[in-house]
C-alpha cells in the first residue's frame, strides 16, 4: 500500500464519506438493484453497525484526510457460531490496484482470528474478478451455494477460508 494512503478504524465522521463510496462503487458492477449491500440500512451509519462486538471496521485515507474505501468485519447473520463476513469492502477506482485491497483484508483477517472466528465468508459478483482472485490468493475458496441470511441475493459468487 502507498505510504501517502493509511488504515485507521471508522469514526462517526467517516459514516457520510464511507456511505458515498459505497453508493458509487456498487452500480459500477451493476450491484444497485434490490438484493445487493448497497441497501443495508448500516450503510448510513456504518461507524455505529460496527461498534458492537464482534465487528470492526476500516477506512483507507489519503494524506488529505479524504476517504476512499474500507471494509469490515461482522457476524454473519443467519450464520452458524464462529462464522463471520467479510462485509462491504469497496474502494474508489484510483486506489485500485495500489495493494490497498490485500492490506485491508489482511487487517481483517487477522481482526477475524483474534476475535475468535473460525470460518470467514463473503458474497461477490462475477464482474468482480480482481477482487476474487485476492480472494483466491488469500486462500478463500469457492462456494457452490451462499451461507447464511444476508439477504444480498443479488450476489452470484460465495467464498469461505478456515481462518484456523
Amino acid at each position: 500500500m502507498s505510504p501517502e494512503l493509511k488504515l485507521r478504524p471508522i469514526e462517526p465522521r467517516d459514516d457520510a464519506a464511507v456511505a458515498a463510496v459505497i453508493r458509487k462503487v456498487m452500480p459500477e458492477f451493476g450491484a444497485s438493484g434490490p438484493g445487493f449491500a448497497i441497501h443495508d440500512p448500516e450503510v448510513n451509519g456504518m461507524s455505529t453497525a460496527y461498534a458492537r462486538p464482534g465487528c470492526a471496521y476500516w477506512v483507507v485515507e489519503d494524506e488529505t484526510g479524504r476517504v476512499l474505501g474500507g471494509g469490515g468485519i461482522a457476524p454473519l447473520e443467519g450464520g452458524e457460531s464462529g462464522v463471520c463476513e467479510l462485509r462491504k469492502m469497496y474502494f474508489l477506482p484510483e486506489v485500485r490496484g495500489r495493494g490497498v485491497g490485500e492490506r485491508l483484508l489482511r487487517q481483517c483477517l487477522a481482526f477475524a482470528r483474534e476475535a475468535g472466528y473460525s470460518t470467514c465468508y463473503l458474497e461477490t459478483l462475477e464482474g468482480m474478478k480482481q477482487a476474487q482472485k485476492l480472494y483466491q490468493r488469500l486462500g478463500f475458496q469457492p462456494l457452490c451455494a451462499p451461507m447464511g441470511a444476508t439477504g444480498h441475493f443479488g450476489c452470484d459468487r460465495w467464498y469461505a477460508l478456515e481462518l484456523r
